[in-house]
């Protein structure tokens, strides 16, 4: 090996085979290797990961700026629906609805289009609770905690590992969601065109609390997909920007919830 070194300059030049490696090395006391072992590990925040703080942080700033543009729009339907009321009601729906879509087609979560969804779909629920306040007095304070105790309940439950999203249970989810989706656009169509007299169109009396459960039922296990997705992201390391995507899941989820309940409180209240 000397004779190879000698002979060939790039042998020659590198400090594992001219000698020299044990003298450029640094060596390491074991009070110093014992401090490395001592220091803290990084955090999902120094790692730029998603963590569970992080997603929590977004999703309560996603709900500030939905509770501004609510108080508006509530204000504008208080103490008597207004023309002002019914505008922003509409157009933060069209606008809620738009960049719902948008956000939900990205493949990369975009902080200012989540916002704008937020604000928007902050006026229209704004606007619809005031128009429920103004015609059934507390109504908008039993939805909100109808809206707390069921969120609260199915965190505790999967928290503690009850209830779990399995293959199954979303591929029932899917359906029922499609069939909802369905007969809410036919109860839409009943109602503009004047067959079907009733606020509430289909959705009147005992069918219409019936209804009302099922789909309380089904925005409940939506919840449970967004827990399950926000759980993997964390455990499997997902880059710190897609809390933004759990963050606006759970306030889709939950916004839609508190409509549902709303209705079945006004159905019941009716």
């Amino acid at each position: 090996m000397a004779e190879a070194s000698s002979s060939n300059p790039a042998f020659a030049k590198n400090p594992i085979f001219n000698g020299k490696a044990a003298a450029q090395t640094p060596t390491i006391s074991a009070d110093g290797l014992q401090e490395l072992y001592d220091r803290p590990s990084a955090t999902p925040s120094e790692t730029d990961r998603m963590s569970y703080e992080d997603t929590i942080v977004k999703t309560v700033g996603l709900f500030a700026v939905f509770l501004v543009t609510a108080v508006v729009g509530f204000l504008s339907n208080m103490p008597v629906p207004t023309v002002l009321g019914l505008g922003l009601m509409i157009g933060g729906f069209i606008g809620g609805l738009v960049f719902g879509l948008i956000n939900a087609f990205k493949r990369e979560p975009s902080v200012p289009l989540i916002f704008l969804y937020a604000a928007f779909e902050g006026l229209a629920i704004g606007a619809i609770s005031g128009f429920f306040e103004a015609r059934w007095g507390g109504i908008v304070l039993q939805a909100v905690l109808a809206t707390v105790a069921v969120f609260g309940v199915t965190l505790a439950l999967f928290a503690n590992g009850k209830i779990r999203a399995s293959k199954r249970a979303t591929k029932i989810f899917l359906i029922a969601m499609v069939g909802y989706m369905v007969f809410s656009l036919l109860n839409l169509i009943l109602m503009m065109t004047g067959v079907v007299t009733d606020p509430f169109g289909l959705r009147s009396g005992w069918i219409g609390l019936v209804i009302g459960v099922l789909v309380v039922i089904m925005a409940a296990y939506s919840l449970v997909l967004d827990f399950d997705a926000i759980q993997r992201g964390v455990r499997s390391g997902a880059p710190r920007k897609y809390g933004w995507s759990g963050a606006f899941g759970l306030m889709t989820t939950i916004v839609w919830l508190y409509l549902e309940l709303l209705r079945i409180i006004a159905i019941f209240r009716n």
